[in-house]
């Protein structure tokens, strides 16, 4: 505040203000389930630095614990938030039947979402003796180097072990409990009968949480629950009409969520899509996976999220193909790693791809929204996933010097004793020029000179109090493809 313009009585002072520091840190926001042994309540947006802290908030072996293991092994710095929602409906049931064990015993093994749980068997022991062991082993499980604790809990009968998942709801049909086949013997080769006696049922309903963070600052929501019915939440609680892309919010956001089918049958989903808010991260049905899917959208989200918050390096507008995603591990049938055929029908049909690289490690081959037409025509413009996110970047920093400089003022179509308090439309448009090559010099624009040819901002007809902006924006690209010819000759000519 200055000094007033009446005050009479001598007085030397200064007036502070902040001449503006723009900053955007894009964080993340996970949905997940949490246990009854975290402390934190449902539908609040909780700060989660760590996987330590995310077993205190969420609890041990939770959906939300995992979501923050495998993303903090790939983004270790990055804002994050988590969000537990209610459960709703029925936990999965699986049984393991444990027959004759090997006579002169061994080290067993199992994978659960694959985490190797392994037991020792001595010369003799009986197949409740194993069954026990199995069950203990699950219980006690906890992984210091992943940060994982085993999704279920187990009790034993004899010589069955009965596990339950750790929370309600259809889900835990994705996790992987398979007797893995070892680069030596596995003890519990041909023993184990893996059965489900009861399937998870049931999706849980994200509509209050979406209410509690609607108005927040985020730039992220990476859920685990990618039904029909959320992922309709997340469109709505996204839009362009009343939601955070609407000019009445400009809070802005993606929503990513995990999908799992057959090839035919995401293809089919991903056709049927059409909206740049929403982002799919696709995995097999069959094939062996693992990891859930929920695993595989918190990981490869979070492989390119500092990239895609790094509108002040230029990084928001990189090719993202080729990094390495920690935490999720390939199919084990190798007839489901994604050939190019394969992730171009992805791509093409509005789903997300990945490829597995050649040491076996899952990589990011290309993150895309559902965007594909726009009036009913093919339009690709909000296609890649980078351009939403420097569209983000963007607008919030447009949006910041404008308020640096013109919060507080006079409008007046001009101002020939240059007042301090009185903006023009000119100087305006200044701002948004100097903005936009502001922008430029990120790398997260181009071709400032043809953008101000077609910048415009005009007093409003009807309204005086009003300026009306038209501001062209011509983005970087991703370098996707290199096309070349390498014309062969036996001797120059």
């Amino acid at each position: 505040m200055t000094v007033p313009a009446n005050l009479v009585a001598p007085l030397f002072a200064f007036s502070v203000e902040s001449g503006g520091q723009f900053e955007d840190l894009a964080p993340v926001i996970l949905y997940g389930h949490s246990t009854t042994a975290g402390s934190m309540a449902d539908n609040v947006k909780t700060s989660c630095a760590s996987r330590s802290q995310a077993r205190a908030l969420a609890g041990k072996g939770s959906i939300l614990e995992q979501m923050v293991a495998v993303f903090r092994k790939n983004a270790p710095t990055h804002p994050l938030y988590i969000v537990s929602i209610p459960e709703s409906g029925t936990a999965e049931i699986r049984t393991i039947t444990v027959g004759a064990p090997p006579a002169a015993g061994g080290t067993g093994m199992v994978n659960v979402m694959g985490e190797l749980v392994s037991i020792s068997i001595a010369a003799g022991d009986s197949a409740a003796t194993v069954a026990t062991a199995i069950k203990n082993a699950i219980n006690a499980y906890d992984n210091p180097q992943t940060g994982h604790a085993l999704p279920y809990t187990a009790t034993v009968a004899i010589n069955v072990v009965t596990i339950t998942a750790r929370h309600t709801g259809a889900y835990a049909a994705e996790i992987g409990v398979t007797v893995p086949v070892l680069d030596g013997a596995n003890a519990l080769t041909g023993v184990l009968t893996i059965a489900t006696g009861t399937a998870g049922a049931g999706t849980p309903d994200t509509s209050a949480a979406n209410a509690a963070i609607e108005e927040d600052d985020w730039s992220f929501l990476i859920s685990a629950f990618g039904d029909a019915t959320n992922v309709g939440k997340y469109d709505t609680l996204l839009s362009e009409v009343s939601g955070r892309w609407s000019y009445a919010n400009q809070k802005f956001g993606i929503a990513y969520y995990p999908k799992r089918d057959s090839q035919a049958n995401l293809i089919s989903y991903g056709e049927g899509k059409d909206t740049w808010k929403l982002c799919a991260i696709p995995s097999f049905t069959a094939g062996g996976h693992a990891e859930p899917g929920y695993l595989w959208v918190a990981a490869m989200v979070a492989r390119v999220a500092p990239w895609l918050a790094g509108g002040a390096t230029g990084d928001v507008n990189r090719n993202q193909t080729g990094l390495v995603v920690e935490g999720i591990t390939a199919p084990t049938d190798t007839a489901y790693w994604p050939d190019l055929a394969t992730r171009n029908a992805f791509l093409a049909s509005g789903l997300s791809s990945w490829r597995i690289d050649g040491n076996g490690r899952v990589a990011v081959d290309k993150i895309i929204t559902h965007a594909r037409t726009t009036a009913g025509v093919p339009d690709t413009t909000f296609r890649d996933i980078q351009k939403p996110h420097a569209l983000m970047y963007s607008l919030r920093y447009i949006l910041a010097q404008l308020a640096y400089e013109h919060s507080n003022k006079v409008i007046a179509d001009d101002n020939p004793g240059n007042v301090g308090s009185v903006s023009t439309p000119k100087d305006i448009e200044a701002t948004c020029y100097h903005a936009y090559v502001g922008l430029e010099l990120r790398g997260v624009l181009e071709n400032s000179a043809a953008a101000l040819k077609n910048l415009t901002v005009t007093r409003n007809l009807d309204n005086p109090n009003r300026v009306d902006a038209v501001v062209p924006m011509d983005f970087s690209n991703p370098l996707d493809i290199f096309s070349g010819l390498a014309r062969v000759y036996s001797q120059f000519r």
